[in-house]
């Protein structure tokens, strides 16, 4: 994701946003151009049935959406991401999601 200067008022916070489509994302948007440390956690290609509503993955919009942010893809139906997920979640101070509520149960991840 392209990078535009961010303020660091909340550069020490750690924020993992698995939120999607445009409220979520926007949301955490704000905490990342103030300068917290936010992980986008995406989903590999083809894996998510919902992928495509935010727009292109290097579409404008989605550059819109994520700037600011570091990302990673991990697939969390396999175990061995589901293992990288809470070594993250160690670090975090946040984590958003707006997933529907079965989703996080589905996935182990409540």
């Amino acid at each position: 994701m392209s990078r535009i200067s961010a303020s660091s008022a909340l550069s020490r916070f750690r924020i993992l946003d698995f939120s999607r489509v445009r409220a979520g994302p926007t949301c955490v948007r704000q905490f990342a151009d103030f300068g917290a440390d936010v992980i986008k956690i995406e989903s590999p290609p083809g894996v998510d049935p919902n992928e495509g509503m935010g727009g292109p993955r290097h579409g404008p919009d989605m550059q819109n959406l994520h700037r600011n942010k570091r990302s990673m893809t991990l697939n969390l139906k396999l175990p061995e991401s589901r293992e990288v997920l809470e070594r993250l979640v160690k670090t975090a101070d946040v984590v958003v999601e707006n997933y529907r509520p079965d989703v996080k149960f589905r996935l182990g991840i409540d």
